[in-house]
């Protein structure tokens, strides 16, 4: 049994993060493709939808852990 991370580069910040690729949030910019947002980026997303008075987006619990390799076939 193994495990699984993906890496990229964070959409909002252009960090390199580590992820679970079958959970992590992701955004499509205009006329993009769907890209994966780290968790900090993520985070500061809520808070200003907060400061708005608009509901969080959620995210999976281990959207930023390895998961079992079985996970991606």
């Amino acid at each position: 049994m193994g495990y699984a991370l993906g890496t990229s580069a964070c959409i909002g910040c252009g960090r390199i993060f580590s992820y679970n690729p079958m959970r992590v949030p992701s955004f499509t910019p205009p006329g993009g493709t769907r890209e994966p947002i780290c968790e900090q980026c993520f985070n500061i997303i809520n808070d200003k939808r907060a400061d708005k008075g608009l509901p969080p987006f959620s995210r999976h619990p281990d959207a930023y852990e390895p998961c079992d390799e079985e996970e991606l076939s």
